[in-house]
């Protein structure tokens, strides 16, 4: 697109923050960006879901169990005008709160992302299915952002989703763990790298991020780390 065509957009489509609806030249505005602060130690170790106590460095849920993912970070929690925003980015097709979205997570997890070694990002995928339905994958539109931001590759193609899972959100933990069973595939014939970054909208139980990173770890990748925009 020309400058004249992106002034032009601009002007009769201006963007608006996704949280509190106001036009905005970019992005965020400032009240609602002073509001909406990232998460902030202590947070888990492991998953990133904020803590409590300062002293402690895991939470409940990976005190318990074990992860096939190294290590992650989110950033806002799941609550309130997050929450709603996130919903109106998957279901309403408000696919530019992935730019702005994508830039936020770049901008505060870009020393993250270099100190882990990232060699390539990837979104989790959508089955083709909802895929076609949706139109868009909202996973795959914060990759996008991020790996412009940061210089990094994404890479849409090299874990495809096989079965066309129920929604997490509607199941408890052991339903979670068995609806992802062979869900996810990982293409052979891809490039193999030694670090890679998962990128998804929301993080639950990590139960996701752990099948993905179970596949790609077979099939040779040492390393893998996530982020999310919001966690529960």
């Amino acid at each position: 697109m020309s400058k004249i065509g992106a002034w032009l957009l601009n002007l009769f489509y201006p963007s608006l923050c996704p949280f509190c609806g106001k036009v905005v030249k970019e992005g965020i505005c400032s009240p609602c960006r002073e509001k909406k602060a990232p998460i902030a130690q202590p947070y888990c170790y492991k998953c990133g879901r904020p803590l409590s106590n300062p002293l402690q460095e895991y939470c409940r849920d990976c005190q318990k169990g074990t992860h096939t993912y190294d290590q992650g970070l989110s950033l806002w929690r799941h609550e309130g005008q997050v929450e709603h925003a996130i919903y109106q980015f998957k279901f309403h097709n408000k696919r530019y709160y992935g730019k702005v979205f994508g830039l936020e997570m770049a901008k505060v997890f870009g020393k993250q992302v270099a100190d882990w070694k990232i060699e390539e990002i990837i979104p989790i995928p959508l089955h083709k299915s909802k895929l076609k339905k949706r139109g868009y994958n909202q996973s795959g539109l914060l990759a996008d952002t991020i790996g412009f931001a940061l210089h990094l590759p994404v890479n849409h193609k090299k874990v495809v989703r096989l079965h066309n899972t129920k929604p997490q959100k509607e199941l408890g933990p052991g339903q979670r763990r068995d609806n992802l069973k062979g869900a996810f595939g990982v293409l052979s014939k891809e490039k193999k790298v030694q670090n890679v970054l998962l990128i998804d909208d929301i993080y639950t139980t990590g139960n996701t991020m752990d099948s993905v990173a179970r596949i790609l770890k077979k099939a040779g990748t040492k390393q893998v780390y996530f982020l999310s925009l919001s966690i529960r």
